[in-house]
């Protein structure tokens, strides 16, 4: 498959696929949102437990 040809295949399923909005209707943006937080300040608390100067 030739660098021209994938690009071409992707930008064939970027148009058919505009139409719907690209999300799914069971993601709910604060679940995802609040999750992706959580996360993120859990990774935080873990940097600053290991970076401790003794």
């Amino acid at each position: 498959m030739s660098l021209t040809s994938a690009a071409h295949q992707l930008v064939t399923l970027a148009a058919e696929g505009g139409e719907h909005g690209g999300n799914h209707p069971s993601l709910n943006p604060y679940i995802v949102g609040g999750g992706a937080f959580i996360g993120l300040m859990l990774l935080l608390w873990i940097t600053t437990r290991f970076n401790r100067d003794r």
